[in-house]
């Protein structure tokens, strides 16, 4: 759309239309938020939920405009999603940049239930997002070091409780819960320090995929295997800037559907059992994911 005009030009506009889209957007939802704190009554703060989550599809409409304002992006997405704005789904992701969120706001737009991220307590202080992402019900975990809990054990497993009581509200509202399963983005410092076993992945943190499907698998009509790759730039390279400037001319994605099958649901820091059959399940479903990405990186040079 932008196409023709200068990369700093382009910037500026796609930096305007992110800015103040997710302004009135942010700011119509916490409107919404105020009837929602201010009646403490379960069926009317479900009920401005649902309609928050209605608006909140119109951040992903706009989110999803970003990738044809500076530059038509081409999208080469391999496997479908559901057609089901009205069910529950897991995303199992990989982590690359901020636009991955984007990405997920592009796929999610029409065909699955709006998602939720679970975002780190830092978050709840920005500005319009933080509110609007506790008006949504999005969980703030509070990561605790060895340290910490070393410190004040009464801190184990409090972030475990978080997230029950988070997915406990997931029931009530179609949710696509997304779970960046490398907990963090992928950088070559990253690859490095963990040791990762994988070309093109940090090892996957198992804990929070397990528990997710342990207190919500039931719901879940499926799990979605996504793989993400932005064709010509390596793992730690910046996205966003290229984005805005529509240098970003291609997305690859992959999607995997997957039954949640009664042996992914079972009690992961209690059963050391189903512990070790989980984390052996999750470490496979990532060595694919390795590959896939090294065969599609192959292809594509």
């Amino acid at each position: 759309m932008l196409r023709f005009l200068p990369a700093p030009i382009k910037l500026v506009i796609s930096f305007l239309w992110a800015g103040l889209s997710t302004l009135f957007i942010g700011l119509t939802i916490i409107i919404l938020g105020l009837f929602k704190f201010l009646i403490p009554i379960p069926a009317s703060q479900r009920f401005v939920s649902r309609v928050a989550n209605t608006v909140f599809r119109g951040w992903a409409y706009a989110m999803s405009f970003m990738f044809r304002l500076s530059y038509p992006v081409k999208w080469q997405v391999e496997g479908d999603l559901p057609n089901n704005p009205d069910g529950w789904y897991l995303i199992m992701s990989n982590h690359l940049s901020w636009v991955d969120i984007l990405v997920m706001m592009h796929l999610s737009r029409s065909n699955l239930p709006m998602p939720r991220f679970f975002l780190k307590q830092e978050l709840f202080w920005v500005p319009v997002v933080g509110i609007g992402c506790w008006v949504l019900d999005m969980p703030f975990m509070k990561r605790y070091s060895k340290e910490q809990i070393a410190k004040r054990p009464e801190l184990q497993g409090k972030d475990i409780a978080t997230t029950r009581e988070k997915c406990e509200k997931f029931r009530h509202i179609p949710t696509t819960v997304i779970n960046f399963c490398e907990g963090t983005r992928l950088t070559p410092a990253k690859h490095a320090k963990k040791q990762s076993p994988y070309r093109h992945l940090l090892p996957p943190k198992a804990g929070g995929t397990s528990f997710t499907l342990q207190a919500m698998g039931e719901q879940f009509q499926e799990i979605l295997d996504v793989t993400m790759v932005y064709p010509g730039y390596k793992a730690g390279d910046a996205i966003v800037g290229p984005l805005l400037r529509g240098e970003l001319t291609e997305v690859y994605v992959h999607i995997d559907r997957i039954p949640v099958t009664p042996d992914l649901r079972g009690d992961y820091f209690n059963d050391p059992a189903f512990r070790e059959h989980f984390q052996d399940w999750l470490n496979e479903r990532w060595s694919m994911k390795d590959q896939r990405i090294e065969d599609y990186l192959n292809r594509a040079r």
